[in-house]
């Protein structure tokens, strides 16, 4: 996530729409520019947060965006109508960049490195999680996690519900003096907004709208009728 600050929020927005391709949306009078993981921030009142008051941000910006393909956003910026700078190696961080300015004069370089693009690191040992959570009464939970939180029925019997959604299994077992307390889990999403706006629908006790964190991740939580939570988050950059 990054704030910028603009003196027109309605030129910011056709040139982050119409010239590089993000998707902006309007969060509570906050605007918000959208691509892949990458998200930035800005408004019409110029400032960004940790402003005085009535203090004015003129600051000029860096924003750099790693890309998959350098040469796609070079030719897709260009063929919308944008100018941006020719693709140069820049050796000493191994990366073709480029840069464009936005209508407030702040940088903007897309780069893709050139150092290895294609090795993989060492083979993995830890594939997947599979969260277990305690509930008294198991058969009323699976039906809770099917019909509110959108998962499917893998597997069920009186102690025990196996339920998946997507690339996701959680385990919803039966509360024993081995297994109490509350349990938790953090789900990676594609689109939190969009999760959220689907389970806030089904009547999912959720703690609020979705919240963007400095650490890169946008998350909300959702408590199922036992207590137990789950936390639903997007990374972004």
């Amino acid at each position: 996530m990054r704030f910028i600050p603009v003196a027109d929020a309605a030129r910011s927005i056709v040139f982050y729409r119409e010239i590089l391709g993000f998707e902006v949306r309007d969060q509570r009078g906050i605007i918000e520019a959208v691509l892949g993981p990458a998200r930035i921030q800005f408004n019409a009142q110029d400032r960004v947060p940790g402003d005085d008051a009535g203090a004015r941000s003129r600051r000029s910006i860096i924003l750099f965006f790693e890309t998959d393909d350098v040469e796609a956003m070079h030719a897709a910026i260009r063929a919308r109508g944008g100018e941006p700078s020719e693709i140069e190696k820049v050796n000493w961080i191994k990366m073709r960049m480029f840069e464009i300015r936005d209508p407030d004069g702040h940088a903007l370089w897309f780069g893709q490195s050139y150092d290895k693009p294609h090795s993989r690191g060492p083979s993995s040992t830890l594939r997947k999680a599979l969260p277990e959570l305690p509930f008294r009464d198991v058969a009323a939970a699976v039906a809770h996690y099917r019909d509110v939180l959108g998962f499917r029925i893998n597997y069920q019997q009186h102690d025990l519900g196996v339920m998946d959604r997507d690339d996701i299994t959680i385990l919803l077992i039966a509360r024993t003096p081995s297994h109490a307390g509350i349990g938790s889990a953090y789900v990676y999403v594609e689109d939190a907004d969009a999760l959220y706006a689907e389970l806030k629908a089904k009547g999912a006790i959720v703690g609020g709208e979705p919240v963007s964190y400095p650490w890169g991740l946008r998350d909300f939580k959702v408590v199922d009728l036992e207590g137990n939570r789950i936390t639903f988050g997007q990374p972004f950059e």
